[in-house]
């Protein structure tokens, strides 16, 4: 009867370290958590917040603009930083392409790596500054200065002069963003050391945008839907 009992335990224990290792192997054979693209946008915007924060303290920055644009497509504009600066704003086109980006200014189309087409992204911040324009009727005139950024996945064959400080058209990378504000800034000030914009009118402006952005997420929703349409049909 003890040998019974004694067959039945080294049976017993058999059965659980097997089972014991079937979901060892299972937890280790478990796929790697994908990260979303929306998240990768995420943490690329949030690599933009980090190059914004290092601005001067005389300058302040929104982002995630919606605001109403009856010449659009969809009827709104969505910008993705403004920043307001003493001498001007700063209205700034975030990207997360990866490969080559080729195309000049006045292109209407770009190419990543030649396998697909995308808008043109000046021709695109054109159309927020303008509904930007409008929202600011009350200050005129006023400087804008269109920046694209890439993040570092990119490469860029574009026209030289969009990469040159001179310029109001400004492409660059998302870890010198911080870099070519400051400098277009320091030439905007040896050009003409008044500045343009006092502290109570960068936070005039400030306050007009923040009051004019579209927070209702229906709505967001409904432009960013029309939005993703109008761009599959655009690059057909």
């Amino acid at each position: 009867m003890n040998g019974g009992n004694h067959l039945f335990k080294k049976i017993l224990e058999l059965f659980k370290t097997s089972s014991k290792n079937n979901k060892s192997h299972a937890k280790q054979s478990k796929p790697k958590k994908r990260i979303e693209s929306t998240r990768i946008g995420g943490l690329g915007e949030h690599k933009i917040n980090i190059q914004l924060d290092q601005l001067p303290k005389d300058c302040k920055y929104l982002s995630d603009i919606l605001i109403i644009n009856p010449k659009s497509k969809t009827g709104y504009s969505q910008t993705d930083h403004v920043v307001i600066t003493p001498y001007g704003l700063f209205i700034i086109e975030t990207k997360n392409y990866n490969g080559e980006i080729k195309g000049n200014k006045n292109d209407k189309y770009w190419s990543v790596s030649n396998r697909f087409k995308m808008y043109n992204p000046f021709m695109q911040n054109y159309g927020h500054i303008k509904a930007l324009e409008q929202v600011l009727s009350e200050f005129k005139p006023l400087t804008f200065i269109s920046m694209i950024s890439f993040t570092m996945r990119c490469r860029f064959s574009v026209d030289p002069e969009l990469r040159k400080i001179h310029s109001n058209d400004l492409i660059v990378y998302d870890v010198e963003l911080s870099e070519f504000i400051q400098r277009k800034l320091l030439r905007f000030k040896a050009e003409s050391p008044e500045s343009t914009l006092g502290e109570s009118q960068i936070n005039r402006i400030y306050e007009i945008i923040e009051n004019a952005n579209i927070t209702d997420p229906m709505i967001r929703n409904e432009h960013n839907k029309k939005a993703s349409e109008n761009k599959k049909a655009s690059t057909k």
